[in-house]
């Protein structure tokens, strides 16, 4: 028996190759493989050896040939295959341990070259896999490290892998040249600009119980570059297992935190917050969002920018929530919540970077692709646009308001005063609509004057202004660009409301 090994990743290949050779195997090596093993003490073969021709052109050509190729592909149970190998003087390879250039490590990297680009683009080793993979039935193909035990155990024990192994590990090679693939036709898609073509990397976090819903299945898939404030890369440490909904809420707090550089918190609801503050610590945010809305936070998400402390956590501890998610957890926080034992407390990476991801959304037959809505105005004295000037107090609550109220679903509109929410009006037909559901909600709470507003869209009406002066508000910010934008002005003016315009929107469907 004879195994091909040529692998970049050269994690856990030397004890591979030894217990290969102990279990009577050939080992055929290339290039630096080659020099590795030997190095090792592993008896192993020059490529060149077995083709007899040499490595040329830098490398690029060492495997594609015949008595590579012929060896992998030639059915064992084919007397014309065999004559042919025979005549040729092509011996069988068994098994093919091929791991590929690593072309998406370097266009990572932020100084990379297109040449050095297209020098890790790996021809040889997809041949190998591929053609491996296609002759299952008779050669082993290992392109994972983590299949290294599973298969070396099995030729341990019987001599050989089984046929349902070899199966799994050929639809594995094709996966993963297709993956390999698929990265470098989206690189030099993007630089000759063209774009008719979507390729997607996602892997399976975790099997869901179900979707929305008892009858529905679902599943949760991670990106391959999955960054900061992401689930797929959370780390769970306490609690049961996410379910459908916990991601779609807990994913839409983790968008409203990355708004925030000052110590913050927020409750979620369905996709909406109910509650959310800045505060000089995170006891401070946790306990100015809680009185926001101590009712729609039952059953609700909590996430924080801070690490979570004990004096928090025992706080918080009273109150039914299903998630509470922070960058870091300290021992006191963590002794006190692992006691509620369904409590999910995930710790979430709330690092920075300046990526922008993209956002993809399924409709029936088709995907809606769009980059993230990263970008967030500063509210600006200078964009005032009635004669009555923003204080320093109220554009801290319109910049607060303003970075709330963009993830609020549409028509949105946010009632703000100190740093935290005391009303949200979120999806209804009619802005004028939810401005009455935030408003009564900041009544409700004993707040009715130095209101601060904030609407995720332009006033096609005066209305919305006319109801917020009923209520005490005193400032108003939103985008502007409405044809009847003077009406608003106007009566903004009369009632004696500052105003202040974005020039731009946050519609969230």
């Amino acid at each position: 028996m004879r195994a091909l090994i040529s692998v970049s990743d050269k994690r856990g290949v030397v004890e591979f190759a030894q217990r290969l050779r102990s279990a009577g195997w050939e080992i055929i090596a290339t290039g630096g493989t080659m020099k590795l093993l030997r190095d090792k003490g592993v008896e192993v073969i020059n490529i060149s050896d077995v083709t007899g021709f040499p490595e040329i052109c830098d490398g690029r050509v060492k495997t594609l040939h015949p008595k590579v190729h012929g060896g992998l592909l030639a059915r064992r149970d084919d007397p014309s295959h065999l004559q042919a190998l025979k005549e040729n003087g092509i011996e069988f390879i068994d098994m093919v341990c091929v791991n590929l250039y690593p072309f998406r490590q370097t266009i990572a990297k932020p100084d990379v070259t297109m040449e050095d680009a297209i020098e890790n683009i790996d021809i040889g080793g997809p041949s190998m896999l591929r053609s491996a993979a296609k002759n299952y039935k008779d050669v082993t193909v290992v392109c994972d490290p983590e299949d290294y035990d599973t298969v070396i155990g099995q030729i341990e024990s019987t001599g050989n892998t089984t046929v349902e192994t070899r199966l799994q590990l050929s639809a594995k090679a094709f996966t993963h040249t297709a993956l390999y693939d698929s990265c470098i036709a989206t690189y030099l898609r993007g630089k000759a600009g063209l774009n008719e073509k979507l390729f997607l990397d996602f892997d399976l976090v975790q099997s869901l119980r179900y979707g929305e819903n008892p009858h529905q299945q679902a599943k949760f898939y991670g990106s391959a570059d999955a960054g900061a404030y992401s689930l797929a890369t959370a780390r769970q440490l306490n609690g049961k297992e996410l379910s459908y909904n916990n991601i779609q809420d807990a994913n839409a707090a983790l968008c409203i935190v990355r708004e925030f550089d000052e110590p913050f918190c927020v409750g979620l609801k369905h996709m909406n917050p109910c509650g959310a503050a800045v505060g000089k610590d995170v006891v401070d945010a946790w306990t100015k969002a809680y009185e926001a809305d101590k009712v729609s936070i039952f059953g609700g998400i909590v996430a924080v920018n801070r690490e979570l402390t004990r004096e928090a956590a025992e706080l918080m501890k009273p109150i039914f929530l299903e998630i509470i998610m922070a960058p870091s957890f300290s021992e006191g926080a963590l002794e006190v919540l692992t006691t509620k034992k369904n409590l999910r407390l995930l710790q979430v990476d709330m690092s920075r970077d300046d990526r922008v991801p993209m956002q993809y959304v399924s409709v029936n037959g088709g995907l809606l692709v769009q980059q993230l809505d990263r970008q967030t105005a500063e509210v600006v004295a200078d964009k005032c646009v009635t004669e009555a000037k923003p204080t320093a107090a109220q554009l801290a609550d319109m910049n607060f308001g303003w970075r709330i109220v963009k993830h609020v679903k549409s028509n949105a509109i946010v009632v703000v005063k100190d740093g935290r929410t005391l009303g949200v009006g979120a999806g209804q037909m009619n802005r004028v609509g939810s401005a009455e559901i935030a408003l009564k909600e900041a009544k409700a709470a004993g707040f009715d004057k130095d209101l601060v507003l904030a609407s995720d869209g332009f006033f096609p009406f005066d209305d919305t202004v006319a109801m917020a002066a009923e209520y005490g508000v005193t400032a108003i910010v939103e985008p502007g660009g409405s044809i009847r934008d003077e009406d608003s002005i106007k009566l903004a003016n009369e009632k004696g409301i500052t105003m202040v315009f974005t020039g731009e929107r946050h519609f969230k469907h």
